[in-house]
């Protein structure tokens, strides 16, 4: 953050200061949430948390240099300067939409329920072959996340890259009003977030609340092979820009599996052809290029940086990366999961070499139905060829009976990952590839971490 001054972020709080006149001149060097991470001239922020409250930590941040907290209460004696706000949350997020709009930057805003992250990633992988770019970091996409990435832009970027994930109506609202998007991507419309969203209807409805806080004359971009998503014939009177089917704006052809190397394709953009390679394996991740490639269109970009900038796409912790260990090749795609990034990734193990394992666990919020999708996952891998199948959590029995159709598939279940791992541990060897999928509240990082160690 730059250039904002205390004053300019009091008029955004609506607050009341309390403090040195003098210091509200002055330049905020950035806004933090935790108290630990303070330097001299930053705004802290204290959240209201489930274990603690920011508020106590209010006097030692100011002890520590910060320039000004905000505040939901009266502080008593004299501890320096604080805004006085209803909300400090409500207040971070208005600085937030200010200081976007103040850089006047692009802004790439991306939701949908499946693949928004590693779409981001593809996306700034492409822009960055001509722009500065700052993206949303790991998923920091909620409404704490979103407005410390925000925060963190600078004068020097060109275009943001925000990733933008919501599980109730109306948390789109207030995530859109910030980024204020010049481009809307969405990816798909899936069964995630079913406990409130309900329906894919409810998804479609929730998610597309983005448009209406996007910038004049902005663009939308939309998976074309999505059955909700392609009903979409006109946002603020713009026809959308499709990618995926044949005859749309992006649309690829010629596909060569190359196994955990990716996957080589032909690039149709705008009538422009290109052989192109995918260094991520995954059949989703042409979906990820073709999108990414539009969004570039958009911004002026020719095909041959397009395809530079996909060629040098990286994965990141949790979404899909490969890792070598002791020589075995790990999958670690276990930051999160539904039913439709489950079989992707059952994909992709399914066409590695040597011995392939898969580690599953729950999946998390998909409502009444979460039985049904578990052991549709489960019927799903037993169809493929997959080796053995270890999983963890009251939900993955179902996945575990339906899987015990294919004889051929060593079926293994778990009450829990800490009984799960010493199983795993002693059957896996050289030569295999193991992928490692789960819903985040599983933690099955922690399973990574021990075939690591092992």
């Amino acid at each position: 953050m730059e250039n904002i001054t205390l004053e300019q972020i009091l008029e955004c709080c609506q607050g009341q200061y309390f403090g040195s006149r003098e210091d509200l001149k002055r330049e905020v060097t950035g806004i933090v949430t935790d108290s630990r991470k303070i330097v001299p001239g930053n705004l802290f922020v204290p959240l209201k948390g489930e274990k603690t409250d920011g508020h106590k930590y209010i006097p030692q941040v100011l002890e520590a240099g910060a320039l000004a907290s905000l505040s939901e209460n009266v502080l008593s004696g004299n501890p320096g300067n604080y805004i006085l706000v209803e909300s400090a949350l409500e207040a971070m997020q208005r600085i937030a939409a200010f200081y976007r709009n103040y850089l006047g930057l692009k802004v790439v805003g991306i939701t949908g329920s499946v693949g928004k992250t590693s779409t981001k990633e593809m996306i700034a992988s492409v822009l960055k072959e001509r722009y500065k770019v700052h993206k949303t970091a790991g998923n920091f996409n909620n409404h704490i996340g979103l407005p410390l990435t925000i925060f963190g832009l600078k004068k020097e970027h060109e275009v943001g890259v925000l990733e933008m994930g919501i599980s109730d109506f109306g948390e789109m609202h207030t995530l859109a009003s910030m980024s204020n998007p010049d481009i809307c991507v969405l990816t798909n419309i899936g069964l995630c977030h079913l406990e409130n969203l309900k329906t894919r209807d409810g998804v479609l409805k929730a998610k597309t609340e983005c448009f209406q806080h996007m910038r004049e004359n902005g663009r939308v971009i939309l998976n074309g092979l999505d059955d909700k998503l392609n009903t979409i014939k006109e946002v603020k009177g713009s026809s959308p820009v499709f990618y995926g089917r044949e005859g749309d704006a992006a649309y690829a052809t010629d596909m060569t599996d190359l196994g955990l190397l990716g996957i080589r394709i032909h690039l149709h953009l705008y009538g422009e052809v290109r052989e192109v390679t995918i260094p991520i394996p995954g059949e989703h991740n042409i979906y990820n290029a073709l999108a990414a490639a539009c969004v570039g269109h958009e911004l002026g970009m020719d095909i041959e940086e397009i395809c530079r900038g996909i060629q040098s796409v990286e994965t990141i912790g949790g979404r899909s990366n490969l890792i070598q260990v002791k020589g075995m090749t790990l999958i670690d795609d276990c930051y999160n999961a539904n039913p439709v990034s489950m079989k992707a990734s059952i994909d992709v193990l399914s066409k590695a070499p040597g011995r392939k394992i898969a580690v599953l666990g729950d999946m998390g919020e998909l409502g009444k139905e979460e039985k049904e999708l578990h052991a549709q996952v489960g019927t799903y891998l037993s169809e493929k060829n997959i080796d053995y199948l270890f999983c963890a959590g009251e939900l993955s029995r179902e996945m575990a009976r339906e899987a015990k159709g294919n004889p051929r598939c060593t079926v293994e279940h778990f009450s829990s990952k800490e009984d799960l791992i010493p199983a795993l541990l002693q059957e896996v060897k050289e030569g295999d590839t193991i992928l490692v999928k789960a819903s985040h509240f599983m933690e099955y990082p922690k399973i990574i971490e021990a075939l690591r160690k092992r």
